[in-house]
């Protein structure tokens, strides 16, 4: 018999979880792991010393709101999910796409990526990012991929930080219209502000949930 992976868990065991939850979260992580090795490989792992990062995750992005009090997430907010290079947080960002329920669905986008289009097309790739394309009714929700790997770039001659530019107006249709953004970087809060200034910085509390991985996490890259 195939199981939900959010099917009601009614066992004892997982009734005394950590987590009072009418998820099961010990099969919703066996679901995540299966579909993992489906998009990355057979070598895709999950690690029980990322589990408190995974429950955190799961819970927001299913809404499970009793858990994500006793996380104190705010399920209205984005996530800002930073952690040493490697540590897996572009992958289980793209697991997460996955249980998030239709109206919450988000796309990755790399910073890098929206670097060298802005080289190629200029300010418009700013407003593409955030209030949306010219012919969409509607911003969407994105996930911004390695906040920090992107360079301060020049369009003819004007140097533009291109990424403070769209989350700073990203912050704004967050304010107006609720629409969340997701981040993953490798930069510590202090690094943020010093990469994008103080007022970024500010309205990055306001706009996302911060979940962190310890700094000594282990590259699962190697």
């Amino acid at each position: 018999m195939n199981h939900n992976p959010t099917e009601q868990n009614t066992s004892t065991q997982e009734q005394t979880k950590i987590i009072q939850s009418h998820y099961s979260y010990t099969e919703i992580i066996v679901w995540l792991e299966k579909k993992g090795v489906e998009l990355y490989g057979n070598h895709f792992k999950i690690f029980e010393s990322d589990y408190s990062i995974i429950y955190k995750l799961i819970a927001y992005f299913l809404k499970d709101e009793a858990t994500c009090f006793q996380y104190g997430i705010n399920s209205n907010e984005g996530i800002l999910l930073s952690g040493p290079v490697g540590c897996g947080k572009t992958s289980l960002m793209n697991l997460m796409k996955h249980l998030t329920p239709t109206e919450h669905k988000f796309f990755v986008k790399p910073c890098r990526d929206i670097s060298f289009e802005f080289i190629q097309d200029g300010y418009q790739i700013i407003h593409k990012y955030s209030k949306g394309k010219l012919y969409e009714s509607e911003p969407k929700t994105i996930c911004f991929d390695d906040l920090g790997t992107e360079n301060n770039l020049k369009y003819y001659g004007n140097e533009c930080n291109v990424m403070a530019e769209i989350l700073l107006s990203r912050y704004d249709i967050f304010t107006s219209k609720k629409i969340q953004t997701h981040i993953t970087t490798n930069l510590s809060a202090s690094e943020i502000e010093n990469v994008y200034g103080n007022r970024v910085r500010s309205r990055l509390r306001e706009l996302c949930n911060l979940i962190a991985y310890d700094r000594s996490s282990i590259d699962k890259r190697k």
